[in-house]
């Protein structure tokens, strides 16, 4: 006969921690998995322990009391993804929507508890419809005392929102607190309020892909930085994000067996176009500076005018801020501002190195831009980098004007190593605004104004569109021919490898949000 442990067991395994439901239910004909499935695909084979899987709910108004599910629509457990340890909560759809309830969110805050403790990334695979109606304030103080140790969490452990179908309300700013949000396309959506609720208030009618889907935060709004295909994709990038990361704020990402050869890039001696004006792919210069085949971009299509990412360089995970000249020729706006700079503080965080890609004519002006605050998100940036403690380099590969010369990791903010190609130009503008201010009366006086204004663009190009004036002053370190550039930054990022940086005495600082 078999024990009471033995047949709840059984009962777990077979997926009926909750509702029992069919596997070729409807959410599986749309390629969802189950929460265990999920969990499953997540972890390393075997290494899952389970954690709280006979909790029930305590409620027992509404009829409640006659529908208690083992689990109560979460399962949280620890085991190993790629052979380090992670901790995971996964909520399942299948018990009351996934609807949070007061065991629910003890669950997931003792797992969290455990992972501050152990050191180890939590990772939080999202299917919820928000908060369990039944039990009113007792599930609205379930996800504050969430949001509570995501913010105790910030910074100390890496912490990943994979967003795997609805994630409403108040359920929306958990995973916006977390590091990194993944979205599922077609399946999941995250809003504060649902197209009902917003055809009440403001009469405008929209579907709750448009309105929260994974296309539209990946696009507009930023709030995720990765959208996945389906869950079995989902799971994939969550690993693979976890690779370049270390677990710990005191721990240091493991660098992969790697052997130095001819480390020099011929390619990258004729990426920069001959005309000034025209644009190339950033993405190109990543590739060729970064070990083949690491770099993965993070927040791709939103703010395309700056990329940012992981990469490896010679085995060691670095983080990776760009201009973009392919959009907007590069230019730092406010959503490129606020994307730049919370990566870079996220890479701060867990001991990732910088580097920094320049190619930035500016700011991009308009009402537009100052009256939505470009002052105060362009000094997200700035702040950003200045604060960072990591090893940082910086290559500018063309122009790199005026106060975005200062911004994108120069030697007076703190940088440590700044290298130039000889096609950088380094000013406070472009020769020909430069020169239609510095010579207005000159060129208005001659007999030809448009041959002595091309006169005067090419002798104020010759002297400070160069990288040279500011290699003589030690803004620049070096100025480096394009194909050694990936040998000069293998060396650096290990000449930099211990670096030691000690703060002010304070309890933080105060960016300006």
């Amino acid at each position: 006969m078999k024990s009471k442990i033995e047949a709840l067991r059984e009962k777990i395994e077979e997926g009926k921690l909750g509702g029992g439901k069919d596997r070729n239910d409807k959410q599986h004909q749309k390629g969802k998995l189950t929460a265990r499935e999920r969990i499953t695909l997540l972890m390393d084979p075997g290494s899952f322990e389970e954690i709280g899987a006979l909790v029930v709910h305590r409620t027992k108004d509404f009829g409640m009391e006659n529908q208690q599910y083992y689990g109560d629509g979460v399962i949280t457990g620890y085991g190993t993804v790629n052979g380090r340890l992670a901790y995971v909560y996964a909520q399942d759809f299948t018990v009351f929507g996934g609807a949070l309830s007061e065991t629910h969110a003890e669950k997931i805050c003792k797992i969290m508890d455990l992972a501050m403790k152990g050191g180890a990334p939590i990772i939080g695979l999202n299917d919820s419809g928000g908060a369990r109606i039944q039990e009113g304030v007792r599930s609205l103080g379930g996800y504050a005392d969430i949001f509570y140790r995501n913010v105790q969490s910030s910074g100390v452990i890496p912490q990943i929102s994979a967003i795997m179908g609805p994630c409403a309300g108040g359920a929306v700013y958990s995973p916006a607190i977390t590091d990194f949000t993944i979205m599922v396309e077609n399946t999941s959506y995250m809003f504060v309020t649902g197209p009902n609720v917003v055809k009440t208030v403001t009469n405008e009618e929209v579907s709750s892909e448009e309105l929260g889907g994974a296309s539209t935060h990946s696009t507009k709004s930023g709030v995720t930085h990765l959208t996945a295909a389906n869950d079995m994709d989902c799971i994939a990038q969550v690993k693979k994000l976890l690779s370049y990361m270390p677990q710990n704020c005191e721990d240091v990402v493991l660098k992969l067996p790697y052997t130095l050869s001819d480390e020099t890039r011929p390619e990258l001696e004729t990426i920069i176009p001959e005309s000034t004006n025209q644009p190339y792919d950033m993405r190109a210069v990543i590739e060729g500076i970064c070990d083949t085949d690491s770099f993965f971009e993070v927040h791709k299509d939103y703010a395309e005018n700056i990329v940012v990412g992981f990469a490896r360089l010679a085995g060691r995970s670095i983080g990776i801020v760009a201009n973009q000249p392919m959009s907007l020729a590069g230019v730092l706006d406010i959503d490129s501002s606020k994307k730049g700079a919370r990566f870079t503080r996220f890479c701060d965080c867990f001991n990732i190195p910088l580097l920094v890609l320049v190619d930035v004519p500016g700011f991009l002006p308009g009402t537009d831009q100052e009256w939505n605050g470009i002052i105060t998100n362009g000094a997200k940036l700035l702040y950003a980098l200045s604060e960072a403690t990591v090893p940082r380099v910086t290559v500018i590969t063309r122009k790199a004007y005026g106060g975005a010369y200062d911004v994108m990791n120069s030697k007076h903010i703190g940088a440590d190593m700044n290298y130039a190609w000889p096609t950088a130009e380094i000013a406070v503008m472009g020769a020909k605004g430069a020169s239609e201010i510095i010579f207005k009366k000159e060129i208005s006086e001659a007999p030809d104004p448009a041959k002595k204004l091309a006169e005067k663009e090419a002798e104020y190009a010759e002297k400070f569109a160069t990288p040279y004036l500011a290699a003589e002053r030690g803004f620049i370190d070096e100025v480096i021919e394009p194909g050694e550039t990936r040998k000069k930054l293998i060396k650096a990022f290990a000449m930099l490898e211990n670096k030691v940086v000690k703060r002010p005495r304070k309890k933080h600082g105060n960016i300006p949000l």
